[in-house]
């Protein structure tokens, strides 16, 4: 087994399309445990084009312009990877590898996944080596290539009793955790949307904004319950884990059906309070179905704990559990999954496995990703 242990970039793109997220961090494993320290993190919004450009590509496209955002999502990667290491004062050549998660433009549970972003692009910007296409090694293996951050919550956050980890990032997951941080004992499955429904009510409804910033307008609106509890007779919520999903299946036809369902009277502001509300009763209704475990606690991260409006949601419909904030236990919870990333660079390099099958289901632990050379 190899000795992984140094300093990586983990590179994201959300299913939100707010930009990219890069991390640099140090990890140290030679002891008995797994240490990491997240030296810098920064994020990178994407302009108006290029969210554009992306949105369009997960709705359609042609082999051409496919192409060319693939190798011009690449450049921008690797910009996000250049400005991380400028603000954490780490020289490229001490960086063992990017671990890049690119763009998911497709993912069908156990059939097939499409991320983007050109890791050749990406090594040739920055002349490190990058390590990238985690999740088609887990859905080959028979398994739903997602969530691959359980690996990251039992080596880097397990705590001294059962906790579960929930994610708010575009799409909800959740792992659980044990006291002990064995891998053979996590769970963890997709929950449904996160702030994917929100940020396109918002984007749609009213227009020059992104996103609910802090949940003012939802806190502004009513949440309609009968429509919550309609939408959560979806396939998808009743289903059981293992299970994944994206914005393929909660992204504009969905927030159109949300909508729909809305009485001819409900304010813009009502919309956006019922979507926040379908997101945190998803979440709870999960935690009650198929979590067995006894945990007392929750620990949020994502865009989602950045509202205030969907904590006070979840922190009312997930009682007595209590609520956390990721970034008061660790660091800025918006960093968390470029860290998960960079932490399945350093598996890879070590040729260790990456993903969790009580999370994807897949036939067996697996090494994820694939290695494009700097040089």
């Amino acid at each position: 087994m190899t000795d992984a242990s140094g300093i990586f970039v983990g590179l994201m793109s959300g299913t939100s399309l707010d930009g990219i997220s890069a991390a640099v961090v140090r990890f140290d494993d030679t002891g008995p445990s797994l240490r990491h320290e997240l030296l810098a993190y920064v994020s990178l919004p994407y302009s108006d084009m290029q969210r554009s450009r992306l949105a369009s590509a997960m709705e359609s496209g042609s082999a051409a312009e496919y192409s060319a955002l693939n190798f011009d999502l690449g450049a921008w990667l690797a910009d996000a990877a250049i400005e991380a290491l400028r603000v954490a004062r780490v020289i490229n050549s001490a960086v063992r590898a990017i671990a890049s998660h690119g763009q998911t433009i497709w993912h069908t549970p156990r059939r097939s996944t499409w991320q983007i972003g050109e890791s050749a692009v990406i090594a040739e910007r920055t002349g490190i080596d990058v390590i990238s296409d985690f999740r088609v090694r887990d859905v080959a293996a028979g398994g739903e290539g997602a969530p691959l951050v359980p690996m990251a919550d039992s080596l880097l956050y397990s705590g001294d009793e059962w906790r579960l980890l929930q994610n708010i990032g575009g799409i909800g997951n959740v792992t659980v955790v044990p006291p002990s941080g064995d891998v053979s004992l996590v769970r963890a499955f997709d929950t449904g949307p996160g702030v994917v429904l929100v940020d396109h009510l918002v984007r749609a409804m009213y227009p020059g904004l992104r996103f609910d910033d802090r949940g003012s307008i939802a806190r502004s609106g009513r949440a309609h319950t009968n429509v919550v509890i309609a939408l959560l007779r979806d396939d998808y919520f009743t289903k059981s884990p293992p299970k994944s999903t994206g914005r393929e299946y909660f992204g504009a036809a969905f927030a159109d059906r949300l909508r729909g369902l809305m009485p001819s009277d409900a304010s813009n502001a009502d919309v956006i309070a019922t979507a926040v509300a379908l997101t945190a009763r998803s979440i709870a209704d999960a935690m009650q179905r198929f979590v067995s475990e006894p945990c007392e606690t929750i620990v949020v991260s994502g865009g989602g704990a950045r509202n205030d409006a969907m904590m006070d949601a979840l922190s009312t419909a997930i009682a007595p559990i209590r609520v956390e904030r990721f970034d008061d236990l660790y660091y800025d919870g918006e960093a968390k999954e470029s860290v998960a990333f960079a932490l399945l660079g350093l598996l890879h390099l070590a040729r260790r496995p990456g993903n969790v099958i009580g999370a994807t289901a897949a036939r067996g632990p697996r090494v994820l990703g694939k290695l494009t050379p700097a040089s």
